[in-house]
């Protein structure tokens, strides 16, 4: 990186001299890496083709948000003037009309600073271009969340570049998911992007995978984390994409598909992606009801249609109750007798009500469902996962309402009989009564929806599995495709599946237009 300073005609004394300033007097680094910053961007307005001069701009810029990083320096709230061997420098922001759109609000680290580790993210999806990628993390939490639909705090991906007017170096900080390209240097250029750091970033910084456990076995401590979360600002002109993960899970689990998805320049310019997460110890109904709210709640304030969900194995169920009208007749199957007849206290005919009297979601256009146990699994009825879902700790308004339910229903001689609420382990089970209940009703016409099933490799469709949930269980008459993927139950995250969801969304969008 020296010899393209130093092909700037920039000495490399003053690189290294700025290297070292960095810890003995940061604003004079600052002012040494802007002057690098500018004499790139001049040559670039005459050589704008120039790769090596775009990678030393791309790194100068990086150096300065580095700098201001390890010095906890806030340049933010008012112009900072910085010693150069060119003179004083100004270095300001552009002010940005966009909600949230605030550097004082954020802390930003270069993605070049920052190693990928973990077992969801693998590799890195960039865009070469103009620009320094950055992750921008938000200095609060943003008690607004739930509210906002959007995540605790903010870890967002933002590329930034530097335009000199006179001695101001004019900070503007760009969203590499709603463009492509940047005026700069006097012609349009492809904007550098890091898709994958900010998800990595946000993984190691709220660590959900360490509460998956425990939201299935104590989901009432976890309540409050059944919602839905925008991954980035709403964008009216590009469909959501709404992913639900499976039992003992969370949104973590889907990293490896959309930190995929986004390396495809048709994805990100025609769809958004959102997270569904819930405490997985809830039988699934209930969480279907939650998002049936939650759905409720976000259409009053970002109209969305023709969004496509994603469901992985029990997510996958909560999806199918998306695209069912139930009217009575789900109601009729488990009680026998209508719900004005059906003897329960209020609160309990409420929270029935809630789970099983439902009409299809009409902003959801199209699902796709991956290693979902449909018709419930089998190894739900093993004794080890039996004994299992005895020790969820059901919420308590859940417990009262489910023994007034359990004494109201009509078993059938083969129906999976319980002494207490079912748990999400209990509504997996084939002889589960909701199951059979469900899976009685039809799927609303007009929807198209795609299967993706796991095979460990023995190739025995139909008497295959994922080593979960079975093939009979996964398949559904009807779809519109059907891709089995060698893969174990975590097939969201093979590549095959991950490129079949790919094509679906492609076909989703062409279709809708």
């Amino acid at each position: 990186m020296r010899s393209a300073f130093t092909s700037l005609a920039i000495p490399e004394q003053k690189i290294v001299t700025a290297q070292k300033e960095e810890s003995k007097d940061p604003a004079a680094a600052i002012g040494n890496w802007l002057v690098a910053v500018r004499h790139a961007e001049a040559r670039l307005k005459v050589n704008p083709g120039e790769t090596q001069t775009r990678d030393a701009y791309n790194y100068a810029v990086a150096r300065v948000f580095d700098v201001i990083r390890k010095a906890k320096l806030d340049p933010w709230g008012r112009p900072f003037v910085v010693p150069s061997s060119e003179g004083e420098i100004v270095l300001t922001h552009r002010k940005d009309s966009r909600p949230g759109w605030d550097p004082a609000l954020f802390d930003f680290t270069p993605a070049d600073r920052i190693a990928l580790e973990g077992s969801y993210v693998k590799n890195r999806t960039v865009r070469p271009g103009i620009g320094a990628p950055l992750v921008a993390k938000g200095k609060g939490m943003n008690e607004r969340a739930k509210q906002d639909f959007t995540i605790p705090r903010i870890y967002y991906g933002v590329t930034a570049l530097v335009r000199f007017e006179g001695n101001k170096a004019v900070v503007s900080f760009e969203d590499p998911l709603a463009e492509e390209e940047v005026r700069f240097a006097g012609r349009v250029q492809p904007m550098a992007a890091d898709f994958t750091v900010p998800l990595a970033v946000m993984l190691a910084s709220t660590e959900p995978r360490k509460l998956e456990i425990m939201r299935m076995l104590t989901p009432e401590k976890y309540a409050e984390t059944a919602r839905i979360a925008r991954l980035q600002p709403y964008d009216p002109n590009k469909t959501v994409v709404l992913v639900i993960h499976g039992l003992m899970d969370s949104q973590a689990t889907w990293t490896p598909m959309i930190n995929t998805l986004r390396d495809d320049p048709e994805i990100r310019k025609n769809f958004q992606f959102w997270f569904y997460s819930y405490p997985s110890g809830y039988p699934y109904p209930y969480s279907a009801a939650l998002l049936r709210k939650e759905l409720d709640a976000i259409g009053k304030r970002y109209p969305m249609k023709n969004m496509v969900v994603v469901g992985h194995s029990m997510g996958g169920c909560i999806s199918r109750l998306l695209m069912t009208d139930t009217g009575d007749k789900l109601w009729l199957e488990l009680f026998k007798k209508r719900p004005e007849e059906t003897k329960l206290s209020p609160e309990t005919h409420r929270l029935a009500s809630d789970a099983i009297i439902f009409d299809h979601r009409k902003e959801v256009g199209r699902v796709i469902y991956i290693a979902a146990p449909l018709k419930g699994s089998n190894l739900a009825s093993r004794r080890i996962v039996r004994w299992a879902s005895g020790i969820i700790r059901s919420p308590v308004k859940l417990l009262h309402a489910g023994s007034e339910m359990l004494q109201a229903t009509t078993f059938e001689a083969d129906d999976l009989k319980l002494e207490r609420v079912p748990s999400s382990v209990d509504t997996l089970t084939p002889n589960n009564r909701f199951v059979k209940a469900i899976n009685k009703l039809p799927l609303t016409p007009g929807i198209p929806y795609h299967t993706i099933i796991g095979d460990r490799g023995k190739g025995n469709s139909p008497d295959s599995s994922d080593g979960v949930v079975p093939y009979w269980s996964s398949h559904m008459e009807g779809a519109i495709s059907e891709k089995i993927v060698p893969s174990g139950h975590s097939a969201h995250q093979n590549e095959e599946a991950i490129a079949e969801v790919r094509r679906i969304l492609l076909l989703h969008r062409h279709l809708k237009n």
